[in-house]
């Protein structure tokens, strides 16, 4: 209870800063269109097919998940910095109340990000004259919440261990690393070598493979990508809950 209860405060806190608008909804929406329309100006002969719609929508609904480690990662840090949480953890509540409080409010603004990206999809695909299964784009929103989770868990140990300036840039490294090696905006297994390596050492690539094979309807491939972003989130969420109480008793004494 006392952790739903920090969750209400921590939503109303992210919901105060226009930011999370423009960068959870509409940025998302605004880049699926840019994109789209980048795919009709390349020629077939070339055979990229990352910026085809039902290839792209779920590069961009993991793209999305990236800024929810921002939020997550300002919101912790701006606490620490104004010392609520020291206040807070002063009183009866626990470290697990405060882990909570964090991850609920930015697990359903995942879902409403990845749900409003892919009815942008939809549209988008209903005006070009293509097709996107909802189904597939279900089982995408489902298989996507523990890259969701990850990003969650990078966004609550910055938050933990940076301060409220130095939190946005270390995110964005995050982001743009994401980005590039996670198969969204260039097509690393093409690339091969060490590029693609490195990208399969990471949980980005893995998390985009999870959400793309479920739109196409590829549910034999699921299992291996699914079961490695699992392993991944849990792992993340077990160290960020470990550093965020550590430094919680820390700070206290």
């Amino acid at each position: 209870m006392k952790g739903i209860i920090f969750c209400k405060r921590t939503v109303k806190e992210i919901l105060r800063d226009p930011l999370s608008y423009i960068f959870c909804l509409g940025f998302p929406i605004v880049m699926l269109v840019i994109m789209s329309i980048v795919n009709n100006s390349i020629p077939k002969e070339a055979g990229m097919k990352i910026f085809e719609l039902d290839y792209l929508a779920p590069g961009m609904a993991y793209f999305g998940l990236s800024f929810v480690m921002l939020f997550t990662c300002i919101q912790v840090s701006k606490d620490r910095t104004t010392s609520l949480l020291m206040r807070l953890h002063a009183s009866p509540m626990k470290s697990i109340d405060f882990i909570i409080g964090y991850t609920l409010p930015v697990i359903i603004i995942a879902l409403l990000q990845m749900l409003v990206t892919y009815t942008a999809a939809l549209i988008l695909a209903a005006v070009i004259g293509k097709s996107i299964s909802i189904v597939g784009i279900l089982l995408s929103i489902i298989t996507l919440l523990p890259s969701a989770l990850c990003f969650i868990s990078f966004g609550l140990i910055f938050g933990t261990l940076v301060s409220e300036k130095a939190a946005p840039g270390i995110c964005s490294i995050i982001i743009t690393i994401s980005s590039m090696i996670g198969n969204i905006w260039m097509d690393v297994d093409q690339l091969g070598g060490s590029i693609q390596k490195l990208s399969k050492a990471l949980p980005f690539y893995h998390g985009v493979k999870c959400a793309r094979l479920s739109v196409a309807g590829n549910y034999s491939e699921l299992a291996k990508p699914v079961i490695i972003s699992m392993a991944w989130a849990l792992g993340l969420y077990i160290l960020a809950t470990f550093i965020m109480s550590s430094k919680l008793k820390k700070d206290v004494q």
